[in-house]
């Protein structure tokens, strides 16, 4: 988060904060500064684009609005899912065979790339590369993932069909009759990520700033002058990583995406009898609902276990009742597991599921939008971001330029979101009764 944007303070306990790595010390913006670029927004896609840059040789500032890491890249579940839910045709289809191609051969090397990045800049962050089980919950879920694995099998992935049994054998449930098994999935702990990339970024000579929200953006001369409560950055190019915390600094940016929530709780930690019938191997997995259910094991063997909530606050419209039942649905053997904290964070889900790279004005650039899959893609995203301020063109980009666009009937669309996590819940049981195998 970087602006001055204040998400209700709801008392859930971040796990994260819990195991994570140490965070950077940031002054506050207390100056007038002058840079080569400002990136405004200190998460995933913010720290890795100012390591980028830095690395280039540029002259980086970075502002954040809260600490490094507060928005949803400290309350992620960390998992690293390296495919889009569009085939490489539907990709084709939608951006034409010369993108589609740059961002197909991107997205398979997405994963591989990330933890090359994590060991390269040495980022503690408890990096495991185990494997992803995508699983169907409904027969009609079950076509549509074996055509999805198909057709991105026929373009390279590594990826395995897995029948009820051999789900079950890898994943620990046997909720699921169908499930794709992808090689190159893993998980990490977001929130020391999101610390390795901002302590890599200034040791390569960024200057990071907490708790300096933007307040305003103003041009003239050919520069950008970022300003914040008590001080100023003018720099000829900004680039703007609040993803699902974007406020009104940019107009009509917040209207581009719907800020769904993601709530997760963390286990207490499982007995080796618990680990050897619970996601055995370290996997990772999510499965197809609208609510979707998704987890993983962090370092010290609790489970991490997430679905689709309603707000900030992890608990409004029963968000917490859902998690213990989709805990007990995927894994009813948990039964009686403790509970040690719940949390909630936005994600920026965009209408094509798809990130969005703009460029509303010259000088300015955007890039949010990751609709679930920001382990993986921010990073991509991010070089993306390096590549075009650094003056690359756009076709030799994995992802269209487009235009910032508000979203027809936005707001009200948002004063819907806090029912939208009620009514798939609704929604997946009605699969799950009558569209079994």
């Amino acid at each position: 988060m970087a602006t001055g944007q204040n998400p209700n303070s709801t008392g859930d306990q971040i796990h994260w904060h819990r195991t994570a790595g140490p965070a950077p010390v940031c002054d506050r913006l207390s100056s007038r500064l002058s840079a080569d670029v400002v990136v405004v927004g200190g998460g995933l896609t913010g720290t890795r684009t100012a390591l980028g840059l830095a690395e280039s040789g540029a002259n980086v500032v970075l502002l954040e609005g809260r600490q490094i890491g507060f928005g949803a890249s400290g309350r992620s579940g960390g998992q690293c899912n390296p495919m889009w839910r569009a085939t490489p045709d539907g990709l084709a289809k939608r951006f034409g065979d010369a993108l589609a191609g740059r961002l197909v051969e991107t997205t398979l090397g997405s994963a591989d790339a990330l933890f090359a990045d994590i060991d390269r800049y040495g980022i503690a962050c408890d990096p495991a590369q185990n494997g992803w089980v995508q699983a169907a919950h409904c027969r009609s879920a079950q076509r549509g993932l074996e055509q999805l694995g198909k057709a991105w099998a026929d373009a390279g992935a590594d990826i395995q069909f897995q029948d009820k049994a051999a789900t079950a054998r890898t994943s620990g449930s046997g909720n699921y009759d169908f499930s794709l098994f992808h090689a190159k999935g893993g998980h990490v702990q977001p929130l020391s990520l999101t610390r390795g990339f901002a302590h890599a970024a200034m040791t390569h000579g960024a200057a990071l700033f907490e708790n300096s929200p933007v307040i305003s953006m103003t041009h003239n001369g050919g520069k950008w002058t970022v300003t914040t409560q008590v001080g100023s950055v003018t720099a000829p190019q900004v680039i703007l990583t609040t993803n699902a915390y974007s406020d009104d600094l940019w107009p009509k940016l917040r209207q581009t995406f719907f800020p769904l929530v993601s709530i997760s709780l963390a286990t207490a930690p499982l007995s080796a009898e618990q680990q050897a019938s619970v996601l055995p191997g370290g996997v990772t997995i999510a499965d197809t609902r609208r609510a979707i259910y998704y987890s993983r094991y962090d370092r010290d063997n609790r489970l991490v276990f997430g679905c689709v909530g309603s707000t900030d606050n992890s608990a409004d419209f029963g968000g917490i009742a859902r998690l213990k039942e989709g805990l007990v649905t995927v894994f009813p053997q948990l039964r009686d597991i403790g509970i040690e904290a719940t949390w909630a964070g936005r994600i920026a889900v965009t209408p094509d599921m798809m990130p969005h790279l703009h460029e509303p004005a010259p000088g300015v650039l955007a890039g949010l939008g990751f609709s679930g899959r920001g382990i993986a893609m921010t990073s991509v995203m991010a070089r993306t971001l390096v590549k075009k301020a650094s003056g690359a063109a756009a076709d030799t980009l994995p992802f269209a330029i487009s235009p910032v666009s508000a979203l027809p009937l936005h707001w009200a669309s948002r004063k819907l979101i806090p029912l939208a996590a009620p009514a798939m819940t609704v929604r997946d049981k009605i699969d799950t009764m009558f569209n079994r195998g």
